[in-house]
């Protein structure tokens, strides 16, 4: 018989992987790191059996992952990328989709960047559940969280249960990115985290996103650059205020 594990053990096992995080990883409120340009927060959210933790094994490893389970709470991996001459560093947290979990999972939701909410294209179910985990990131993570919706498990095209039109479609009215992958070919696995990373870059750019509100999700991975950042009047006003 298959027993649960109890949500003290969750809950455990969840702060266990927080804490064995936080020693390879500095939050996003800890000092700047010197060696990148940015550090971003992520986010891979969805109902369980979607493919999460292969999507970020394949994204990660560069492989896929045969002996995959079902996440207990949360699991985490991160890589440095370039995008758009930018080196920035995703730190990226697999959050478990199954209901059980949902109170331990959301408290991870806060100050991330971005997301990848994931369905499985051969299960209209998870398809289904897709409006409740994008109020869920919107609400928890922030407004303005950069999300891309990605149909996973394009390899099994035969047994598709959602269009690619139908989920194009749901994608344009939530304002989402979408692209199909599969974590199994490895197809349009990078072109995923990529992109979303590339449009949190635009943001930034534009003025859009600002590193420094608390809770961005978007940290600055060197000090000059933060300086570089800072509007010139600022500067100005500083030296006129020690001059008195």
């Amino acid at each position: 018989m298959l027993r649960c594990p109890s949500l003290g053990r969750v809950v455990w096992e969840a702060v266990e992987t927080l804490r064995q995080a936080l020693k390879q990883e500095p939050a996003a409120s800890d000092t700047v790191i010197t060696a990148l340009d940015f550090l971003f927060k992520f986010l891979v959210i969805g109902s369980a059996g979607t493919g999460k933790s292969c999507l970020l094994h394949q994204f990660i490893e560069n492989k896929f992952k045969q002996d995959s389970n079902h996440t207990i709470g949360v699991e985490f991996g991160s890589r440095v990328v370039n995008v758009g001459g930018k080196t920035v560093k995703l730190q990226i947290w697999d959050t478990a989709g199954q209901e059980r979990f949902r109170s331990v999972t959301r408290s991870y939701y806060r100050g991330a960047a971005g997301a990848l909410l994931v369905y499985d294209i051969t299960s209209r179910e998870t398809y289904n559940a897709l409006t409740n985990w994008l109020t869920d990131a919107r609400t928890l993570a922030s407004p303005n969280i950069v999300i891309i919706l990605c149909g996973n498990k394009k390899d099994l095209d035969a047994d598709r249960e959602v269009t690619f039109l139908e989920a194009s479609r749901f994608a344009q009215e939530n304002e989402l990115m979408f692209l199909e992958t599969s974590a199994l070919t490895g197809e349009n696995v990078e072109e995923g985290f990529l992109k979303c990373a590339r449009t949190i870059l635009n943001k930034i750019d534009s003025g859009e996103l600002d590193p420094e509100r608390m809770g961005s999700g978007i940290q600055y991975g060197d000090a000059s650059l933060r300086q570089l950042r800072q509007p010139r009047g600022s500067t100005a006003q500083n030296k006129q205020q020690c001059s008195c």
